[in-house]
């Protein structure tokens, strides 16, 4: 913009003085006249007035003048239109200064604005739609369209080109003239429609109203139509659909994990609500960790376990609450923040009841964050067949989990291992998941090795205080059950007995848990639903057997449950008798030096194959029929194979992972690893060397101390 020069009032000269006209000395005559030059008025105007002077117009003066000094000699100051300083000429075609050239803002707006947050005069980014006779239509955001008239174009513009526009006009009906602007250096200024921050539990009162709401994205599902992206704050989850086109990726840069604003009208569709998202931004910064810490506080709180009293006095149970809490708090926390739950449990009684025990506990939770089909994509139990987590358990977990990822757009699972994960055996696995970020909670009885530790949230183990395998996975799993959601206890309140029998646990806490129950199954009962799992487990291989263990742990038809695990246990029994039969007879006993008994038993050419029950459970049955035999005895059973080994005992005082650690390292060449509990467990070995591990094994065995 420009201001007249007060010193010359805008003439650019100051007069200094007069002389008189050279031309005319002073008369303001003319000598001489060219009549054929003078038009008709000029002509008429001489005859009237006489001939003026061409160089004084007539005054007989002339002016002597200086260009203004203040002006330069333009008449005019250009100051720029922005901060007002002094400039001495345009910039760029517009009357701004180059300092405020870089501060002038163009408005960015997001897809929630609306004419409400136009104004004339101000610059805006947009791209060229389409194209017409009469000019150009330009997009500002997906609600805003405005037309660049052809008489405002200076060049053409293409479709899908970016161009900066001010607003000239706002016309009736949302109609609007724009104008291109062309600027060299300008700052962009993201606009969005001032809107109430909502929380996600105030979306049922919020239906048909436009809001914004801040959290995690949790989820993101690609349908057939729009793109489903769920989102967690601190009160809660909301569903919220964006379309591009059918079955297009809609924001492709926003993922799990991240912070963001999303503004929308909400809908409601049934008993579910919706934001129709018209805008979808990441946060960052200071505004993300704000969010984040207030999510997590929030979670961190609802995620309290609940506090409850042991089903049974135990002293071990009290020496673990803290650690049994940790893991509770765990879970309860993952399901919150809608983390996939990967249940991890080997497959045998003792293993099945912990799993189901969880299970019971966290399903109901997991629909009530994620809807009736949240179960479907946030939870999965598979059982192991050996009792650690082994190298084709993780590559299976991990794969399904990338598939997730893919499909669902889900984060990587929370792995929850139960009766199996507390020995070194379970360590490379561990290192492969943590490659990809999965995180561990290990509930287990087994004797544990300090290695694991450092790949875990959390380890529950009765070991840790001085406890043993007679607390069994089963029982505490339970309790955790409990501090989970402590309304499934009248559910699985006998699930510490049937793994107790399982297992045969011979542990204080054992006799109490069978007495808690005994007002609704025998003994017998619970002996039988043990007997049961592990019949329908060896069938099953890596099937989770959902509805058949449900059955069988009596939470479905009590009739059917009655039935099946009858017609279980009597084609059990029948194949155990059998096996049995044929293995007795080829069972080799000798005494040794520790006064113990020792019988072996080659199951790879004296038991059948590929059939129920397994070389382990086989080796079980037959060590049970010994110590009958040698009542009052300490008794050692080793069931082997070709490159295993199988141990049972009653009575001797042995530490099984500590005699394979030994035999790894005596044994050269024999590649022996393994483990289980101290007194009864399982060893592997090159084939070549059984017999230097087995006599190696048997000379340990005979040198321990018995009862």
């Amino acid at each position: 913009m420009s201001e007249k020069c007060i010193d010359c009032n805008g003439k650019g000269y100051r007069v200094t003085g007069t002389d008189k006209c050279p031309e005319c000395k002073g008369t303001g005559k003319s000598k001489s006249v060219d009549f054929m030059k003078l038009s008709e008025k000029d002509m008429a105007s001489f005859l009237k007035n006489g001939s003026s002077c061409n160089n004084c117009r007539g005054s007989g003066e002339i002016e002597n003048r200086e260009t203004c000094a203040e002006c330069s000699g333009k008449g005019t100051f250009y100051k720029c239109k922005i901060c007002g300083t002094s400039m001495d000429g345009l910039y760029e075609g517009d009357e701004v200064c180059s300092s405020c050239a870089k501060k002038q803002v163009v408005y960015k707006l997001d897809n929630s604005c609306t004419l409400d947050e136009l104004e004339v005069g101000k610059m805006y980014h947009s791209v060229v739609r389409n194209i017409a006779e009469f000019g150009v239509f330009v997009d500002i955001n997906s609600n805003l369209r405005g037309l660049i008239h052809s008489s405002n174009m200076k060049e053409p513009l293409e479709v899908g080109e970016a161009v900066i526009v001010s607003v000239k006009e706002i016309k009736p009906r949302g109609k609007m003239d724009l104008v291109p602007r062309k600027l060299k250096e300008y700052q962009t200024v993201e606009l969005e429609k001032d809107l109430p921050v909502k929380l996600a539990n105030e979306i049922p009162q919020m239906v048909g109203k436009k809001i914004k709401i801040q959290g995690e994205v949790i989820q993101v599902k690609q349908t057939a139509g729009p793109t489903i992206f769920t989102i967690a704050d601190e009160t809660g989850q909301i569903s919220c659909a964006a379309f591009e086109s059918a079955g297009e990726r809609a924001y492709p840069q926003i993922d799990a994990d991240m912070i963001v604003a999303a503004t929308g009208d909400i809908t409601s569709r049934g008993d579910s609500f919706q934001l129709e998202i018209q805008s979808l931004k990441r946060l960052t910064g200071p505004k993300e960790t704000e969010i984040l810490q207030r999510i997590e506080a929030a979670i961190d709180s609802r995620a309290e376990p609940y506090e409850i009293e042991y089903m049974v006095e135990s002293e071990v149970l009290e020496k673990l609450r803290p650690t049994m809490k940790k893991a509770a708090k765990e879970i309860r926390k993952a399901i919150i923040k809608s983390t996939p739950i990967l249940l991890r449990h080997h497959a045998d009684a003792d293993g099945m009841t912990a799993a189901l025990a969880i299970e019971k506990a966290i399903v109901p939770l997991i629909r009530e964050v994620n809807g009736q089909d949240g179960e479907y994509y946030f939870y999965k139990r598979a059982p192991s067949k050996a009792p650690f987590y082994e190298m084709t358990d993780v590559v299976r977990d991990i794969g399904f989990a990338l598939e997730d990822v893919v499909r669902h757009g889900q984060k990587m699972p929370l792995v929850i291992s139960v009766d199996n994960g507390s020995s070194i055996e379970n360590v490379a696995a561990m290192k492969q998941a943590k490659v990809y970020g999965i995180q561990m909670i290990v509930m287990d009885h087994h004797q544990p090795d300090d290695e694991v530790d450092q790949y875990l949230l959390t380890h529950v183990n009765p070991a840790h205080v001085g406890g043993d395998f007679g607390m069994t996975a089963g029982m505490l799993c339970t309790e955790v059950a409990r501090m989970i959601n402590v309304n499934v206890e009248n559910d699985i309140k006998h699930l510490p007995a049937v793994a107790a029998l399982g297992d045969r646990s011979e542990a204080e806490e054992a006799k109490r848990y069978i007495e808690l129950v005994s007002d609704k199954y025998t003994t017998q009962n619970l002996k039988d639903m043990a007997l049961a799992l592990d019949f329908a487990a060896y069938w099953l291989k890596f099937n989770n057997g959902k509805g058949i263990v449900d059955d069988i742990l009596d939470f479905g038809d009590h009739v059917i449950h009655k039935n099946l695990v009858n017609v279980l246990c009597e084609q059990a029994n029948e194949m155990i008798a059998e096996q049995i039969d044929v293995s007795m007879a080829h069972v080799k006993a000798q005494d040794l030096p520790n006064g113990a008994v020792l019988n072996v038993l080659d199951v790879e050419n004296y038991a059948h194959k590929f059939t129920f029950p397994p070389p382990g459970k086989t080796s079980g049955e037959v060590h049970d029929k010994l110590c009958k035999r040698y009542e009052g005895k300490p008794v050692v059973t080793i069931g082997y194979g070709p490159d295993f080994a199988v141990i049972r005992s009653k009575g001797v005082l042995m530490n099984i992972p500590q005699m394979v650690r030994e035999l790894h390292e005596e044994v050269k060449g024999g590649g022996v690893n393994g483990g289980g509990h101290l007194v009864v467990g399982s060893i592997k070995f090159v084939e070549g060397m059984r017999t230097d591990v087995l006599s190696k094994l048997v000379e340990k065995i005979g040198s321990v101390g018995v009862e």
